[in-house]
């Protein structure tokens, strides 16, 4: 699904093991040179009444967006492509197939030496829940420029709710996961194992009927800028983190 693409963008500006960075605001107001926070993995104890609800919120609204984008039928990301396409050929809901293949995923990363974390385990079941739901409120039998409305507003959701998710830092999902132990494993750049992996995904969902088209070009291109607009602003800073923050603040308005 679309979410494990936008974090393999953010993954890819600093490289692997959770030592993604994303630009802080406040330092970019200043002019200064920006104090970045990390998006690796924070552990579940730390602020759950803080980080809990934005993880959810995050995978509710990622959800939404990929019915609103099933709805406009005009192309899919690579993975919802994949659902889809499983969808037209089995009994299952959208929702269930995505949580299936989710699971089916997480198998992959025995070899791999990957464990799942408690925002692993809640990306498969509230994205299935949010999507399914999703699919039940919106209509089907919509006219072109409301499908087109739908696309540009599920894209931007989208990647709005990547950041949402991504910024509580409660570890990757499913589709993250391999893609990083599949990067470390083989000494190949994430870049590489992420287009390998989507390639591959998008081939079987087309070939099984999911909806490729102009949605999954404009997907593509734009739902990794609209992420990384938006992480500074979700990115939850650990508490060391905002120690040395502010002790970066004092040194940096001392001035030279």
């Amino acid at each position: 699904m679309g979410i494990e693409e936008a974090n393999g963008m953010v993954q890819e500006t600093t490289g692997r093991g959770g030592g993604e960075r994303a630009a802080d605001p406040r330092s970019a107001r200043r002019g200064a040179r920006p104090s970045p926070p990390r998006l690796g993995y924070v552990p579940f104890r730390e602020r759950p009444l803080r980080r809990l609800p934005q993880l959810f919120a995050g995978l509710a609204l990622y959800g939404f967006s990929v019915a609103a984008m099933v709805r406009a039928s005009l192309g899919l990301n690579p993975w919802a492509v994949l659902h889809e396409g499983l969808e037209r050929h089995t009994s299952l809901s959208f929702g269930t197939i995505s949580a299936v293949v989710g699971a089916v995923v997480l198998l992959l990363w025995i070899p791999l030496r990957q464990k799942p974390t408690f925002g692993t385990v809640a990306n498969i079941v509230v994205l299935a829940a949010s999507s399914d739901l999703g699919l039940w409120l919106i209509p089907s039998d919509l006219g072109l420029p409301a499908r087109i409305g739908l696309l540009a507003g599920g894209v931007l959701l989208n990647g709005l709710s990547i950041a949402v998710y991504v910024g509580a830092r409660f570890g990757p999902g499913p589709r993250d996961g391999l893609m990083t132990g599949a990067s470390a494993a083989t000494g190949r750049s994430i870049r590489l194992i992420r287009t390998l992996i989507e390639i591959t995904v998008l081939a079987a969902g087309w070939l099984l009927g999911g909806s490729v088209g102009a949605g999954t070009v404009l997907y593509a291109l734009a739902v990794g800028p609209i992420t990384q607009f938006f992480l500074p602003w979700f990115a939850y800073r650990g508490s060391g983190e905002n120690l040395r923050m502010i002790s970066r603040d004092r040194v940096d308005s001392a001035g030279p």
